[in-house]
């Protein structure tokens, strides 16, 4: 004799998936609510030529390897004054480096491989001789949007 048997409901069955979706959303949230909205206001661009390039670093051993940056932003220059802004930034330190790549190679060219060619600025605008460090250019960033940091293109 057979025993009839009873269908196995999946589990998602009584919440329904739109509920099971919502659960896995609401518990990333904490994760996410850390991140913030990062300005960078940059002044003294020449003028309208090529493009801005804006990178952010977490890491002294990547500060100034674009290719190794954190985030990069890039936008048409704009001679004066301009803000950029970096999103959904974890708090940490940090350091910025931007530069006015007024010929558009994506780079920043240097005159004998070390002194730049271009206008650049970096984080806390520190006097440098040599090439730039972390630690000279290191801020720290918290769990909220903050005051816009502000930068001074040299040439």
């Amino acid at each position: 004799m057979r025993t009839p048997r009873t269908p196995i409901k999946p589990l998602c069955a009584p919440l329904g998936l739109g509920a099971l979706l919502l659960a896995g959303l609401l518990g990333a949230q904490p994760a996410l609510a850390d991140n913030a909205r990062m300005t960078v206001q940059i002044d003294g661009l020449r003028d309208d030529s090529g493009n801005l390039r804006v990178s952010l670093y977490r890491e002294p051993d990547s500060f100034r390897k674009e290719e190794r940056a954190f985030k990069l932003l890039s936008q048409p220059a704009k001679k004066g004054k301009t803000s950029l802004v970096f999103d959904d930034i974890p708090p940490g330190r940090y350091a910025l480096m931007a530069y006015h790549d007024a010929n558009g190679d994506n780079k920043l060219n240097l005159r004998f491989g070390m002194f730049p060619q271009e206008g650049y600025a970096l984080s806390n605008n520190p006097q440098v001789v040599g090439p730039p460090r972390f630690n000279d250019s290191a801020f720290d960033f918290p769990a909220a949007d903050g005051a816009p940091i502000n930068l001074q293109i040299t040439y």
